[in-house]
Parts: structure tokens; C-alpha cells; sequence
């Protein structure tokens, strides 16, 4: 599966993710989903999307942004499990 997604990527214009941004991306979305309700774990991962994005069209460096938006959500989730 991982060469899909890379070759999605890649199709996209974008550059794959490193091991180390998917593992990232995927223990949000266990936390969102453990923390929160289970449901919800897809709208996060848009909004995170859009916001490392916006992001990168200023010009930042994607891991930066990436653990910037990632620390913003992990902020706000709340303490516990869902």
C-alpha cells in the first residue's frame, strides 16, 4: 500500500511523506479517534490537510508545519477517551 500512496503523491504534485509524517498523521488519527468519538477522525485529517497546505503555499518547510499543526490539534483535543 505504501508505493500507492507515494505514487498518489506524486501523481498530486506533492512529495511522498516520510515514515516519520506517516506515523505522525496516523497517531493523530488514533488520538482523534480515541479521544473523541470514532466517527470523527476523517474531518480532522481534511482540516489538518488544509491548514499544512496553507501552510506550505507560504513558503514553510512541511515537517516544521506539519508538527506545528499536529501539536495545535493535540492541544485541543480533550484528555481521556472517548
Amino acid at each position: 500500500m505504501d508505493s500507492w500512496i507515494d505514487e498518489l503523491a506524486r501523481g498530486l504534485g506533492e512529495a511522498p511523506l516520510t515514515s516519520t509524517e506517516t506515523t505522525k498523521l496516523l497517531d493523530a488519527a488514533g488520538d482523534v479517534a480515541h479521544r473523541v468519538e470514532r466517527r470523527w477522525p476523517r474531518s480532522p485529517r481534511s482540516m489538518i490537510g488544509c491548514a499544512v497546505g496553507r501552510k506550505l503555499a507560504s513558503g514553510v518547510d512541511r515537517s516544521e508545519t506539519l508538527n506545528e499543526t499536529l501539536g495545535q490539534l493535540d492541544a485541543l483535543l480533550p484528555a481521556g477517551s472517548a
